[in-house]
């Protein structure tokens, strides 16, 4: 469920999209709408999404609805891993908001040990 229900739809729609390896919290869950697919022409013709403050609400709203994609999950990072290269892990401190596949919530909520823990098993990993 969204961290704040009031402020689901507010969020930009130009957001990262996936990486970071962990989340902070769940904004909202957005059904992107295709209207070359079918879906209804909103936009002038571009994709353009629906937000909901549930995964059920979206999962329903995207299996009823012509042009709509599986539903994603809008989520903050006030901390993340960045991987600039295949390997390389850095710690970065700082908001930031991207769109993630539902699946990668499971297991994936930061807590104070988090990104330590990581970047030392993958330190170890290396040698």
């Amino acid at each position: 469920m969204a961290v704040d229900p009031a402020l689901v739809g507010s969020y930009p729609s130009k957001t990262h999209s996936g990486a970071g390896y962990f989340y902070d919290d769940v904004l909202e869950y957005r059904v992107w709408i295709d209207p070359q697919s079918g879906g209804e022409r909103l936009n002038a013709g571009s994709d353009y999404f629906k937000a909901f403050a549930t995964y059920e609400e979206a999962l329903k709203y995207s299996q009823s609805t012509k042009g709509a994609e599986s539903p994603l999950v809008l989520v903050r990072q006030l901390e993340h891993v960045n991987e600039p290269k295949k390997g390389i892990f850095e710690h970065v401190k700082g908001e930031r908001l991207t769109e993630w596949q539902v699946e990668w919530l499971a297991e994936s909520k930061r807590g104070p040990n988090s990104i330590p823990d990581f970047l030392a098993k993958h330190r170890k990993s290396l040698r």
